[in-house]
């Protein structure tokens, strides 16, 4: 009994700040219905337009639950999206390009960084964003790194760029894909091997036709799955260098359990394991609890703070954007 009522006094604290959040996110989506604005940069927007709620006792706490809980939790079910049967029908060649580009783009935004001034947090943040699936990838990227005062800031403004740029390039790379002369296959690879959001990879695929959005769409899934082993080598390469800094053994998780949650899905999910109806039911839970998170992280951030990162941070998310886009063409090209 004294479990329940602890339980309930806590939910009682969350709700009014998750409320909050999940009611952004319906608005967020109801301007992407009607007027085909991206949900996810409408619901950091308007997560920013009250980020006063943040420092509310009765909201705050809610707040907090939804950036980071709710957030760990959406990230999870995404693995219900990802099942060994898409590398299969595809073929390993296109599989190892799109491989490719994910683990390029992020050396490359590695090396590249410190020309900008920034140093591997911001770095690993925005290639990883630009590399694997926009929005989602920031936000399991940021979830584990080492945290300090400027970790909103870095992740929100990650979230703006790579949003608006992936906004850009759903109208141009179908209008690239044309001027290349690529067949629906070929357009299908390059538009899901390169533009960031999944939203918008469905978006630029379905707007040429019906197969070049199903080859897309399977191909930004297969960047989605990298980010398990991605997230994975970066937490072990974190946790050497805290306990190097720290010169001791304290035990650190290798993997978050929000990671451990996205590969047990993906591999119930590949054993077919999953009815259709529940797995498809699961990837709509994930949007809207993604959705609702993002309006929690912008509501955390004020709009001076993603304005203090700067043009450099722009120009290292255009850099990233060209070096994917450019690979994929290169590599499409010895594929033909």
């Amino acid at each position: 009994m004294i479990t329940t009522s602890v339980y309930i006094s806590k939910t009682k604290l969350i709700f009014p700040g998750l409320l909050i959040s999940v009611l952004i996110a319906l608005a967020a989506q109801f301007i992407s219905d009607h007027y085909g604005a991206p949900s996810m940069l409408m619901a950091l927007l308007f997560g920013m337009a009250l980020n006063f709620l943040s420092t509310d006792q009765k909201c705050g706490l809610g707040i907090k639950f939804s950036s980071r809980t709710l957030l760990r939790f959406g990230i999870a079910m995404l693995g219900l999206r990802v099942s060994f049967e898409m590398i299969i029908d595809l073929g390993w060649p296109i599989v190892f390009i799109v491989i490719s580009g994910v683990i390029l783009t992020i050396l490359f935004g590695l090396l590249i960084a410190g020309m900008f001034g920034f140093g591997p947090r911001f770095a690993f943040l925005s290639a990883g964003s630009v590399a694997i699936c926009g929005a989602s990838a920031a936000m399991a990227i940021s979830a584990i790194l080492p945290q300090d005062e400027r970790s909103e800031e870095r992740l929100l403004f990650t979230v703006v760029g790579v949003t608006i740029l992936s906004t850009f390039a759903m109208i141009i790379y179908p209008i690239l894909s044309d001027a290349m002369n690529y067949n629906d296959k070929l357009s299908g690879i390059f538009i899901g091997a390169t533009i960031h959001d999944v939203a918008q990879v469905v978006g630029a695929g379905f707007s040429k036709s019906e197969e070049v959005g199903d080859i897309a769409t399977v191909v930004k899934l297969i960047r989605v799955a990298m980010l398990a082993p991605v997230i994975l080598i970066a937490t072990i390469a974190i946790r050497c260098m805290k306990i190097k800094a720290q010169n001791s053994t304290q035990h650190l998780p290798i993997l978050p359990s929000f990671v451990v949650a996205f590969i047990f899905f993906a591999i119930v999910n590949s054993f077919g394991l999953v009815p259709t109806i529940f797995s498809t039911t699961a990837a709509e839970i994930s949007r809207w609890a993604l959705l609702s998170a993002i309006a929690a992280v912008g509501m955390k951030t004020a709009l001076k703070e993603v304005i203090n990162v700067g043009l450099p941070a722009i120009l290292l998310l255009i850099l990233e954007t060209i070096f994917i886009a450019l690979f994929i063409i290169v590599a499409l090209r010895w594929l033909e």
